[in-house]
């Protein structure tokens, strides 16, 4: 399989190997940011800090309420 590649495939390979590297790179380090974030905003909750958008949830179902 190798030889169908031509005189270039171990650059072809490489590539491909590269290419395989990062994207799990990059999905792991999306994964990786996305636990920290969840963290953060638990954190930032148990504080009492809440999100804009929950607020302006809040607010809109009151306004409806009244």
């Amino acid at each position: 399989m190798i030889e169908s590649l031509g005189p270039h495939s171990g650059f072809i390979l490489a590539a491909y190997a590269a290419s395989v590297i990062i994207v799990f790179a990059v999905l792991g380090w999306i994964l990786a940011d996305g636990v920290l974030l969840r963290r953060q905003m638990r954190d930032l909750e148990a504080r009492g800090i809440r999100r804009r958008s929950a607020r302006k949830a809040a607010t809109a179902n009151a306004k409806v309420s009244s």
